[in-house]
């Protein structure tokens, strides 16, 4: 392994690991694995400046980058490491990563290569997270992801709708961007329901539980049938309902397809964090949650048991 070396003492925001790979002929590969060191994952267009492939980068092989980072930093490497036989980035909702650049005759653009980075034998479970609309779907699937991935990095967050919404979405408005501008790039990034949509999620779930240790998922606000094969791909649901009495018809829902529940929680605009019912392990936790600016203050209960999915 090649690890950047920097002057400072201190460990530098990117790290850059090279890895082997694949070894069959023409195919064979190294991997350009990314960690992202500051606790919080973050970095800056600046923390480019300094960054450096790793010198012993094999150019008569392939390259698989790999790791969370931003599109930008995706794209600088892509650049730095044309030299190589080809190029591919790994995406975990596939079975291996795509090749996007190639000057190999066995190797075209678009081709999936087969790799994962560390399979795990058992899949995963995977959290869906569910309600009526305007209940905080997005930003509770947002504030347990950001939360969890403080302890566990191999965790992936899927959004599992065409609402225009993401984690870009949710950065804005913590920005306290215009609301009229933030809903001028919602309308203008919102899609529409395609017959393929949730089957097309249903094998991106599958696979994400083939490779991380928890999935969670955020999909839209409406009780459809059509979601069925996206809900058969997951394990427990979280429900969270602005309203009381639409809680019965989602659970009923979720439980028809073999879904376990995880947690209820009652949402509200007022910033609290209420424990309603916490029983055994094997019992549903009922919160009352809210203050959703920017992001809700979620219990040490609810965390811990989404942790637990983890372990069993």
């Amino acid at each position: 392994m090649n690890k950047i070396k920097v002057m400072s003492e201190t460990v530098p925001p990117i790290v850059l690991t090279l890895l082997p790979g694949g070894q069959e002929p023409g195919m064979g590969f190294q991997v350009l694995d990314i960690d992202l060191t500051r606790p919080d994952r973050l970095i800056t267009p600046e923390d480019l400046q300094t960054l450096h492939i790793p010198k012993n980068l094999d150019p008569s092989l392939g390259v698989v980058i790999s790791g969370r980072a931003p599109i930008w930093l995706y794209g600088m490497l892509v650049h730095e490491c044309h030299c190589s036989r080809w190029v591919a980035c790994y995406d975990p909702r596939f079975p291996g990563a795509v090749v996007v650049s190639t000057h190999s005759p066995e190797v075209r653009v678009g081709q999936v290569i087969p790799w994962r980075q560390g399979p795990i034998p058992v899949p995963a479970a995977a959290l869906v997270v569910v309600g009526p609309p305007n209940s905080g779907k997005s930003h509770l699937a947002q504030a347990l992801f950001e939360q969890i991935l403080l302890k566990e990095p191999n965790i992936y967050l899927q959004r599992a709708n065409w609402d225009g919404e993401g984690n870009w979405f949710l950065d804005l408005e913590a920005q306290n961007l215009d609301g009229a501008i933030i809903s001028s790039l919602k309308r203008r990034f919102k899609g529409t329901l395609t017959p393929t949509f949730f089957e097309y999620q249903e094998q991106v779930v599958m696979e994400l539980r083939r490779q991380k240790k928890l999935v969670i998922v955020d999909v839209g606000g409406k009780i459809d049938a059509a979601k069925a094969p996206l809900l058969k791909a997951c394990t427990h649901y979280l429900l969270i309902s602005r309203d009381p009495e639409a809680i019965p018809s989602w659970h009923g829902f979720c439980q028809g397809y073999g879904l376990s529940a995880l947690a209820t929680i009652h949402s509200t605009l007022e910033p609290t964090s209420e424990i309603l019912s916490n029983g055994n392990a094997s019992d549903e936790l009922v919160v009352r949650l809210g203050g959703w600016d920017p992001t809700p203050i979620l219990p040490p209960e609810l965390i811990s048991r989404i942790e637990g999915l983890m372990l069993s």
